[in-house]
């Protein structure tokens, strides 16, 4: 089994995870955060649904400057609606599955590495990058978004068990 083989089911579980939480976000709730420095929760939910990009980022690319020549990449644009952001995280989430189950072992031992305005930030493994920066990340933001829901008395999907609102045991 090759390590694209390997990755798929988690990647598959996790990203049907999300979204579940994303299902979730009410649109008109948007600007909502929990604290001054947080983002707001439709800013984290449009993140949420543009992390599956990196994986393309990181496979067909050796390295990503997140601020070529000193000008920041652009920021995703918020979405419309929430069936906006859904198809954007399927169509996003869909190119990244591929671009997984397309991938040799020998690409993805391969160094990648994350540059801003051409100082590199870290070099490591495609792998690990895949592991790290894209499902691990994921994960993170999508805890965050928990919390936003629970917040404002939304019900919280069940993720890796039983939620206070779901139990998917019983």
């Amino acid at each position: 089994m090759g390590l694209s083989e390997s990755i798929l089911p988690e990647f598959d579980h996790e990203m049907a995870n999300t979204r579940k939480t994303l299902e979730r976000v009410p649109h008109d709730k948007s600007d909502w955060k929990p604290h001054e420095k947080s983002m707001g929760m439709g800013d984290l939910a449009t993140h949420l649904g543009n992390i599956p990009t990196w994986v393309n980022y990181t496979i067909d690319q050796d390295s990503l400057d997140l601020a070529p020549g000193g000008e920041p990449l652009p920021s995703a644009e918020p979405p419309k609606s929430q069936e906006e952001l859904l198809a954007t995280f399927d169509s996003n989430t869909a190119k990244a599955r591929a671009a997984i189950a397309g991938v040799s072992d020998a690409e993805l031992f391969k160094p990648w590495t994350l540059m801003s305005n051409g100082n590199t930030i870290l070099t490591m493994p495609k792998i690990a990058v895949l592991r790290s920066f894209v499902m691990n990340h994921l994960i993170h933001h999508r805890a965050q978004l928990g919390v936003y829901l629970r917040l404002n008395d939304i019900p919280v999907p069940s993720i890796y068990g039983p939620s206070a609102d779901e139990n998917p045991f019983g």
